[in-house]
């Protein structure tokens, strides 16, 4: 309670300094281009074109970021960026804030008299946006039925039974959290109740198989083009690019590459080192805590007992091969493209979101099949489902309306003129900064969603899809968080 009291009065002191400088400084505001084909001319083939509002476009998201580092609350500080580019937006006009935040009646932006929709509104109402939302709600419901089928508990029972070595045991654990690459909240808790026993048998300390599982499941789900983060990463990026962009990002991401390759050499090796090569001394004495106190109730899967490995493998493969049929589908690999090119041009959030729910469906009748889950349960899956997504979905609400908000200030435009001429040097720097921002970022707020939501909008807001320092840059984002 207290820390939320001093998050409200930081966010009201805030949007009260922005009124009060807009008061004193209002923005000159600009028609704003990007005269791609330097032919001296706006026309159709320049990419950008709107209002440039200066510096003023970039204070939204300053305010999101540094509201994060201030306060270590995602939301409210995404909120306030919003609100803050409302208030710019709007030139202190009431009337049109409240029309730009959600929705109401004026003139649109061919002259007529209606409905003019809000920042949050357009954000909800995008069938894009939608796409995504449902696939990770599917997502989350697959989350619940792997839960109840018993699967990870067959995993883990085969694992105790085949692993004799230390070094084998980490290697399982990583090993399992490669497979389970949907989601990264998914794959912490399953491997975490899974591979407990079998590190716990070996003596490995509850510190190293945290490490593990940490550095497995952020790294692969940041690289695997069929997760919940590639989704969520490809929301930002312009429509139908999204997935083209990630997977032309994933080999210039290297930190969750190279994590991986420590992960396996460390678990290969037993190599220890610092705090953790205590913990790895204590645990083979007998003391996994280090003597550390734990916690009364730990997490308990509810399991069926007749659930088999295959009872995990396959639901993984049957969401695997849906959605990636859907998006070569929708990029058109059937009228005569090739698998690459379909799959880089593919519609993302239709996509995902048929194949999400095709594979939900799918899954739902192999188990029901297998006898392992009931009716209840199925249905129990999709609302529980929804509750495990809630606060990325959130996340992702603010994020997108952040990311709106600033296009509609002309940041583009502003970061052009700025970087224009001699200047353009110094955007080569940018990547760097970016990465060292979101870095820090996720350290101070401990979320890697919430700092996608803030660093995305601001990589898109600065380069064109086409830039090739735009993929360079949204690498750094994603390396860095």
């Amino acid at each position: 309670m207290k820390n939320l009291k001093k998050t409200l009065i930081t966010a009201a002191i805030v949007l009260l300094a922005v009124i009060i400088l807009m008061a004193i400084f209002p923005p000159d505001v600009t028609a704003g281009y990007v005269d791609a084909n330097n032919n001296g001319v706006v026309d159709e083939d320049d990419d950008l074109f709107g209002s440039n509002y200066g510096f003023w476009a970039l204070l939204p998201p300053i305010i999101a970021i540094s509201l994060a580092l201030i306060t270590k609350e995602v939301y409210p500080s995404l909120l306030v960026g919003v609100v803050s580019g409302s208030i710019i937006y709007s030139e202190l006009d009431i009337v049109t804030f409240l029309q730009k935040l959600f929705l109401g009646m004026g003139y649109n932006d061919d002259g007529e008299w209606g409905i003019v929709d809000g920042v949050f509104y357009n954000v909800i109402m995008d069938s894009w946006n939608m796409g995504i939302i449902i696939f990770l709600i599917a997502l989350g419901a697959l989350v619940y039925l792997m839960k109840y089928s018993g699967a990870s508990r067959a995993f883990g029972d085969w694992a105790r039974q085949k692993v004799s070595k230390r070094s084998h045991a980490s290697l399982a654990t990583m090993l399992l959290g490669i497979i389970i690459f949907v989601d990264d909240y998914f794959n912490c808790l399953t491997v975490g109740s899974v591979m407990r026993p079998v590190t716990d048998d070996q003596r490995i300390s509850r510190a190293k198989l945290a490490y593990i599982i940490d550095c497995t499941a952020a790294p692969i789900c940041i690289i695997a083009p069929i997760s919940s983060w590639a989704a969520a990463v490809a929301g930002f990026a312009p429509e139908g690019e999204g997935i083209g962009l990630f997977l032309q990002a994933i080999p210039y991401n290297y930190y969750a590459l190279f994590t991986l390759v420590m992960v396996a050499v460390i678990a290969l090796l037993c190599i220890d080192f610092g705090k953790m090569r205590k913990h790895e001394i204590n645990a083979i004495k007998g003391d996994l805590f280090s003597g550390a106190k734990l916690d009364a109730d730990e997490l308990v899967i509810e399991a069926n007992p007749r659930g088999k490995i295959m009872d995990m493998v396959v639901p993984i493969l049957i969401l695997v091969v849906v959605c990636v049929f859907m998006m070569v589908y929708t990029g058109g690999i059937f009228d005569g493209k090739s698998f690459i090119d379909s799959f880089g041009d593919c519609d993302a959030a239709s996509a995902l979101s048929v194949g999400g729910v095709i594979s939900l469906l799918l899954i739902m009748i192999y188990y029901a099949s297998r006898g392992i889950i009931n009716g209840k349960q199925c249905f129990d899956s999709i609302p529980e489902g929804f509750k495990a997504m809630f606060p990325a979905i959130f996340i992702l609400i603010f994020a997108w309306a952040l990311n709106s908000i600033t296009g509609d200030l002309g940041a583009k435009f502003f970061i052009h003129d700025l970087m224009e001429g001699n200047a353009s040097e110094l955007l080569k720097l940018l990547p760097a900064v970016i990465f060292a921002v979101a870095g820090f970022l996720a350290f101070a707020t401990g979320t890697s969603w919430g700092t996608f939501g803030i660093m995305i909008p601001i990589v898109v807001s600065l380069f064109s899809s086409s830039d090739p320092l735009f993929i360079i840059s949204l690498s750094a984002c994603l390396a860095g968080a």
